[in-house]
């Protein structure tokens, strides 16, 4: 029965997988020239997320500051759910929903980008962040699913939008981290060419 149970999930997964490569390869390919030509710029890319999300922050970041699969020169990407300082700080004396747009208030600059996830595209700091974004002149890729929610609203069409079209929230998150690894390929790919061993 056990087997059965996870042998479903990962039937699930594959499945939802293979549709969403059709649907979203077309907003990963603009999320990549977007961050790439910010990077090329001497912009940064800051990113935000809830839970599981925020670890997939901290994953973004640090394959772009160590490396994804080639060496290079550190790219400047910074996660905004690692300082626990702030965030008390921030949760304790305005509100949790300004953990992240106080920190892109502080950090971010015209030209930057916001990696802002949320697997119902609804987490109202995630959305705080968006809009703090907006006003500081900041491009957005949010990474969503479930339709899209407020997030994929307030979006502008300078923006890139990459909604998996699944309800579940660990089937989103797994097409999230495949995502970010195809994000951080193409931007090593926009920095070297093609990898000719592959």
């Amino acid at each position: 029965m056990m087997n059965q149970r996870i042998q479903a999930h990962f039937q699930e997964s594959a499945e939802l997988k293979t549709r969403a490569a059709a649907e979203l390869a077309e907003p990963i390919s603009q999320a990549v020239e977007l961050m790439f030509t910010a990077l090329s710029n001497g912009n940064k890319i800051l990113a935000c997320g809830n839970g599981g999300s925020a670890a997939d922050c901290q994953h973004f970041a640090a394959e772009l500051v160590g490396r994804f699969e080639r060496e290079r020169l550190p790219l400047p990407a910074l996660a905004l759910t690692t300082d626990t300082s702030i965030m008390t700080a921030v949760g304790n004396d305005y509100s949790f929903n300004d953990i992240f747009s106080k920190q892109v208030q502080a950090f971010g600059q015209a030209g930057d980008i916001l990696l802002a996830l949320s697997t119902s595209g609804n987490s109202a700091n995630v959305l705080a962040a968006v809009d703090a974004a907006l006003e500081r002149d900041m491009r957005i890729v949010a990474l969503t699913g479930k339709g899209g929610g407020t997030i994929g609203k307030r979006l502008t069409e300078a923006d890139v939008h990459i909604c998996v079209p699944h309800d579940r929230t660990a089937r989103i998150q797994e097409v999230h981290l495949l995502t970010i690894h195809c994000i951080c390929d193409g931007i090593d790919v926009a920095l070297f060419g093609e990898d000719l061993h592959e």
